[in-house]
């Protein structure tokens, strides 16, 4: 998709160079990575407390049974 817009290049440069981003285009997309990463970690982190997971659940108990059927 193409787009044209105007960004704050102050803003641009400052984040080249803490993201070590070669190129204006992948420091946006790297920026548009984060923000829908953070916003879908919030989304998940809304759940804590709501007693959706046993507590007595171990995972790792779940994993080393997969394991054992998988023949590892």
């Amino acid at each position: 998709m193409n787009t044209h817009i105007v960004l704050d290049d102050n803003l641009i440069e400052e984040a080249m160079r803490l993201s070590h981003a070669k190129s204006e285009r992948e420091v946006v997309n790297l920026a548009l990575r984060e923000f829908v990463f953070r916003h879908k970690t919030k989304n998940i982190l809304d759940l804590v407390g709501q007693d959706l997971i046993d507590p007595d659940y171990d995972v790792r108990a779940v994993r080393a049974g997969m394991n054992r059927d998988l023949g590892r």
